[in-house]
């Protein structure tokens, strides 16, 4: 069992020929380590140089100058084998950052890696490559940790279950000011710097106040990470140009964002913002088995019909013309759709697929910010799924767990095209609940919709040739620590089916 440096309280000690010399007052590694975007050779390694994660300059404390970082990859956790070692240079201009880009490893295995900067030694992080063939995968899938709203015992009992990779699907941290944003039982935590995030330093501090909780430094060192972002990465419920406040200068508060996100992420130097845009879409292959297909949700996307909300009559939202993806990754995505020789395609995106009434009874209330609000685009994409190997939709936002079939026509049972994963909150919106009389009427109300908990928790899903099994994994609270995780549902999509059994 991996027990990483973060989760057993300690570091490892330096190892032999390793001369300290201590320019830094203390340990810089206080915001972990990770990996993430595997390969069949490789992978990327991150860490991030941290003194002070509160310092309101954003740079962490850490002096103004550069840094010269070492890197190993061990196949054991000790540091015996040693495969692989470099220097990396953590720049103050990149808020002591770095990113190592891997390749020429072998196929299928494990591995283990650490830094090591004037004389400290970073926590160990167990990383992975992608397999030839058809190797199963075990992969968690997370989103929606709002640091005030509860304490990461989920990120915790998620590393405790050691998958193969993580698949985290945005609201990853929250711009909100102090109690900005108070969950139903009270905020537990408090973010810190006084005011909402605008800043590139009032990002790159809230980055390093939610990293440098231990338990999802646990979740980051366990296994490699797919990331993309939602909307709090940035501002709730943006949409492409446009601020959902009416924010001053937005366009330099998404490129203040885009920087700290990619200096905060285990992403690879194709995701490097420009300015006011960055490419998160992009495609990781698990040997035969799987290819994911990770989308932005966020920056291409027409504004909110009917100024947003959960509304009723919005005939708006069903124009042909509507995106949320934007022309050119709508193509993408469906050519690459096409394209794919995997066994099992999944797509990981941001916001409910399905279609879902929140009015019960009489009438209908939809949630424009979702893909109800552009109804004809999901209809195209679901009708181009037709053709695909086992298509699984992988999504975050809701703050609760759904399992639903995806229909192109809600009315044509013959249009089914896939099913959707919804997970719940890690955090936000604090400790859940469980209103069984109210489920058991939305699941009337929408039929094709299985199940929902609205409890906090995570997905752990196994995926072999043959099935994908999902366990809805839940915790009854988080207002408090050593919450225990629970399986309160399971469903497995039988490859060439589309539907939950």
């Amino acid at each position: 069992m991996f027990l990483s440096s973060v989760a057993a309280g300690g570091l490892l000690l330096t190892g032999a020929g390793y001369a300290p010399t201590r320019s830094l007052r203390q340990d810089p590694f206080g915001v972990g380590v990770a990996s993430g975007d595997p390969s069949a050779d490789g992978f990327v390694l991150w860490t991030r140089l941290v003194l002070d994660p509160l310092g309101l300059n954003g740079r962490g404390g850490m002096p103004s100058r550069d840094y010269d970082v070492q890197w190993q990859v061990a196949t054991d956790e000790r540091f015996a084998d040693i495969v692989r070692t470099g220097t990396e240079t953590a720049s103050w201009r990149a808020a002591h950052s770095v990113h190592v880009e891997l390749k020429g490893l072998q196929a299928g295995r494990e591995y283990f890696y650490r830094f090591k900067a004037d004389g400290h030694v970073s926590p160990t992080g167990r990383t992975r490559t992608s397999p030839p063939g058809l190797s199963a995968l075990s992969f968690a899938i997370a989103a929606c940790a709002h640091y005030e709203h509860g304490y990461y015992t989920a990120y915790k009992r998620l590393a405790e279950q050691e998958p193969d990779l993580v698949v985290h699907l945005g609201d990853y941290m929250y711009e909100y000011q102090p109690d900005g944003y108070t969950a139903p039982g009270g905020n537990i935590r408090q973010h810190s710097g006084g005011h909402k995030c605008a800043t590139l330093a009032d990002y790159r501090m809230r980055h390093a106040q939610y990293k440098s909780d231990p338990d999802l430094q646990a979740a980051h060192a366990v296994a490699p990470w797919l990331v993309a972002f939602d909307d709090h990465e940035i501002e709730n419920n943006w949409a492409g140009p446009k601020s959902s406040t009416g924010a001053p200068a937005f366009e330099r508060r998404r490129a203040n964002a885009f920087q700290a996100y990619y200096e905060n992420m285990p992403l690879r130097r194709t995701s490097i913002p420009h300015g006011a845009a960055i490419k998160i879409n992009r495609r990781v292959t698990w040997g035969e088995l799987a290819q994911f297909h990770l989308l932005d949700t966020r920056q291409f996307r027409d504004d909110q019909a009917c100024e947003d909300g959960v509304r009723a009559g919005c005939d708006d939202r069903l124009a042909a013309d509507r995106t949320l993806l934007g022309e050119d990754q709508h193509r993408w995505l469906q050519d690459g759709l096409r394209g794919s020789r995997a066994r099992w395609n999944l797509i990981g995106q941001q916001i409910i697929m399905a279609q879902k009434d929140f009015k019960l009874g009489p009438g209908s209330e939809v949630n424009l910010d979702s893909w109800d609000g552009y109804a004809a685009e999901r209809a195209a994409l679901l009708k181009g799924l037709k053709d695909v190997a086992n298509p699984v939709v992988l999504t975050g936002d809701a703050h609760m767990h759904h399992a639903a079939e995806l229909y192109a026509d809600p009315g044509d049972p013959d249009t089914k095209a896939a099913v959707e994963l919804v997970t719940s909150s890690i955090a936000s919106d604090g400790d859940g609940y469980r209103d069984t009389e109210r489920t058991a009427a939305t699941l009337a109300e929408n039929p094709h919709i299985s199940y929902i908990d609205q409890r906090r928790g995570y997905i752990m899903a196994r995926l072999t040739q043959d099935a994908l099994t999902a366990d809805f994994r839940t915790l009854d609270y988080i207002s408090r620590r050593g919450a225990p995780a629970r399986t309160s549902a399971r469903f497995t999509i039988p490859s060439g089916e589309r539907s939950l059994v």
